[in-house]
């Protein structure tokens, strides 16, 4: 039992580093795209940018969403 602990915390500091709030945009021809941590505007582009459910880094037009809501 010596390693349960250290183990333990290990695993709790893992899980903490995997948690983010997830924010779902509708757009206008009715997707729902999962953002992994909340979108952000870039008002040179006139885009939204955020990381996708798979971590990639995405972009997509101010004028196609719709609405932006936190999971």
């Amino acid at each position: 039992m010596k390693f349960g602990a250290p183990i333990c915390l290990t695993l709790l500091a893992a899980l903490a580093g995997c948690s983010s709030t997830q924010y779902i945009m509708s757009t206008k021809e009715g997707r729902m795209i999962v953002a992994d941590g909340k979108p952000d505007f870039n008002e040179k582009t006139g885009s939204y940018e955020y990381r996708d459910a798979e971590g990639k880094r995405m972009t997509i037009m101010k004028g196609e969403v719709v609405q932006i809501m936190e999971r």
